[in-house]
């Protein structure tokens, strides 16, 4: 997947950086720990930090839910991390095409964690969480 096929994200000017997992519930540790590690880079506040660490656990846990381990080997969990000022865009995308309902209970857990949340599907008919936090002043670090 190439960052330029992010749905309405400009991907020209900001650092992208691409990770990709298999799709099982025991990878997700490795992309909330890279989520952490940049948004410690792009100087968001420890609690900040905290919180888009624990919206992106969701997001990923969401996207996996039903998917066995045995098929986590030909299927993948991909994170996209776009790191443009004032914000870091994280897009999370996976196998599981039925997303809880907006009213659900994951869904208000991740909207009160980050400053927005997104869903919708690619192409490829993968489906993808874009969670965006936005950071209140300073500079990159």
């Amino acid at each position: 997947m190439s960052a330029t096929s992010l749905v309405g994200l400009d991907t020209e000017t900001a650092d992208v950086v691409e990770l990709e997992v298999p799709a099982s519930a025991a990878y997700i540790a490795v992309v909330r720990t890279a989520a952490a590690g940049l948004a410690a880079r792009v100087d968001l506040t420890l609690d900040r930090i905290e919180d888009l660490r624990i919206a992106v656990d969701e997001a990923c846990a969401l996207l996996v839910a039903g998917t066995d381990d045995g098929a986590a080997t030909t299927t993948t969990l991909r994170c996209v991390f776009v790191l443009e000022e004032p914000s870091l865009t994280v897009e999370v995308s996976g196998p599981r095409t039925d997303l809880p309902a907006r009213s659900a209970f994951a869904w208000s857990v991740l909207s009160a964690l980050v400053d927005s949340v997104e869903s919708g599907e690619h192409d490829d008919g993968r489906t993808w969480l874009r969670l965006v936090v936005r950071r209140g002043s300073g500079q990159w670090g």
